[in-house]
């Protein structure tokens, strides 16, 4: 009797040790297989890190070629007005030229008689190439005394400025003035092209001096020269 005890404390440690260890077993699993997934979340991270710090090289490689492609374009832009300013003086001083080598042939005609057009006069205006209605007026009667003189006549216009001002910006005024009268004598009473010739003296034949406002109004003129 006093053993019979014995086996029920055997079975019941027995139960009591079994579930522990298989407990024991799937704690280890569960654990094995966070350890697994931590691993693997892991390594994706530091392959996205990886892709991150790629993506962020070509952005930055992306950026600088931007940034060079923007600096090219403003070069581009600075040159261009660089050659367009270039060409217009280009055109300018061949214009020039070009007038002062007809001025030259033109030399060796006679000069029958020549019709003066000033501000003075209440034609042309400070810093203005437009012809106001006294210009063409006088130029009309101009017009009326050619048709008396033979048809071999040729013209010489010429345009002058004062001194106010850049050189630069007087001749290209003279010339202006100097075309107007033309395209005046062309468009309205069909002078030939071939028959007229302008240049501009800018401020370089002052008539008057340009020290006074009504000197500088006689300096602001164009002169038609009638050769024969």
């Amino acid at each position: 009797m006093r053993n019979s005890w014995l086996p029920a404390v055997i079975i019941a440690l027995a139960v009591a040790v079994v579930p522990a260890c298989a407990t024991k077993g799937f704690v280890r699993e569960e654990v094995g297989g966070v350890n697994t997934k931590v691993d693997t979340l892991g390594g994706t991270v530091e392959q996205t890190q990886q892709r991150l710090g790629t993506a962020e090289g070509r952005i930055g490689s992306v950026d600088q070629k931007a940034e060079a492609a923007g600096k090219a374009a403003s070069d581009a832009r600075a040159a261009a007005t660089t050659a367009q300013g270039a060409a217009d003086k280009a055109q300018a001083a061949a214009g020039a030229v070009g007038g002062r080598v007809d001025a030259v042939e033109a030399a060796s005609r006679r000069l029958i008689y020549e019709v003066t057009i000033s501000e003075d006069q209440g034609n042309f205006k400070f810093g203005a190439a437009e012809l106001p209605d006294e210009a063409r007026a006088a130029l009309d009667q101009l017009v009326s005394k050619l048709k008396a003189e033979p048809a071999t006549i040729y013209l010489e216009i010429e345009g002058h400025t004062d001194n106010v001002g850049p050189t630069e910006m007087n001749e290209r005024l003279g010339l202006e003035r100097a075309e107007a009268v033309k395209r005046y004598l062309y468009e309205q009473h069909q002078i030939p092209l071939h028959k007229m010739n302008v240049i501009s003296f800018g401020e370089d034949k002052p008539v008057s001096p340009n020290n006074t406002r009504d000197g500088r109004a006689q300096n602001r003129r164009v002169v038609v020269k009638v050769l024969s």
